[in-house]
């Protein structure tokens, strides 16, 4: 698959990934890291952010919220964009493996391949190890793509400390095995309320407010500081990847202690 201007199939895919991973104020020739993807794949810095904007007039919180990517998007820009959205976990799979063909060093694990393992012929040993290189991979990807989304920002307090920061399921990893790598089912959350979130202690209205679940209730300062002070709050919103409605319905009916 190639687009009309002579994108390979692998060059996509890694522009695909470097979108997942840089803040939509950041897709500009001169980031480093545009600079160092590009000369990888024999482009030009201003080609790859060019084509990371195509990428971004897909993105439905891009446009919703009136800024605009370049509006000449091609046929294989969309196809491309639908089958990440289609299946993310070999979405993460291909994208690591075209990157590191490439000669693209990434932070992610490394793909099956690389470990030795055959799809072809693999016991149940392997398909283990394959199983489990693959929810890495995955789930680096899906940090990434929730965080830059959120700019490296909880989304309920502000919080900007990366080691503090998750990239929190809204629904369950085991419930919708076809979303858990959508970014779309992530909030970037401190650890403290990606815990809260994750057992019900808060969730997210219909109207993007917080809402803390009376079962809670908690007299102490810091519960009222580090909690109840954010009920009916409203979340920042992501640059990318808004957060799925129906997601967040489904958070509010079966994770949520009303």
């Amino acid at each position: 698959m190639s687009t009309r201007v002579g994108w390979t199939r692998e060059q996509m895919l890694v522009a695909l990934f470097l979108y997942c991973q840089i803040p939509f104020g950041k897709m500009h020739s001169r980031n480093p890291e545009i600079i160092r993807y590009a000369e990888a794949i024999n482009r030009s810095p201003s080609a790859l952010a060019m084509k990371l904007t195509n990428i971004a007039s897909l993105d439905p919180a891009i446009t919703q919220s009136g800024r605009r990517g370049l509006e000449n998007v091609s046929t294989t820009d969309q196809a491309m964009w639908d089958e990440m959205h289609a299946d993310w976990e070999g979405f993460a799979m291909d994208a690591r493996r075209a990157a590191a063909a490439l000669g693209i060093v990434t932070d992610l694990e490394p793909a099956e391949d690389e470990l030795g393992i055959s799809e072809e012929v693999m016991d149940y040993t392997s398909a283990n190890k394959l199983a489990q290189v693959k929810i890495r991979v995955g789930q680096a990807l899906f940090r990434r793509a929730v965080l830059s989304a959120y700019d490296n920002r909880c989304c309920i307090t502000g919080l900007v400390e990366p080691t503090l920061l998750v990239a929190s399921h809204i629904v369950p990893w085991r419930a919708d095995p076809k979303n858990r790598l959508n970014p779309r089912n992530g909030l970037c959350l401190s650890a403290l309320h990606d815990r809260a979130f994750d057992v019900g202690m808060i969730t997210i209205a219909e109207n993007l407010t917080v809402r803390v679940s009376s079962r809670h209730a908690d007299t102490t300062s810091f519960f009222e500081t580090a909690i109840s002070a954010f009920d009916g709050q409203p979340i920042v919103l992501p640059e990318k990847f808004q957060p799925d409605a129906a997601f967040l319905s489904y958070h509010r009916q079966h994770v949520f202690q009303r």
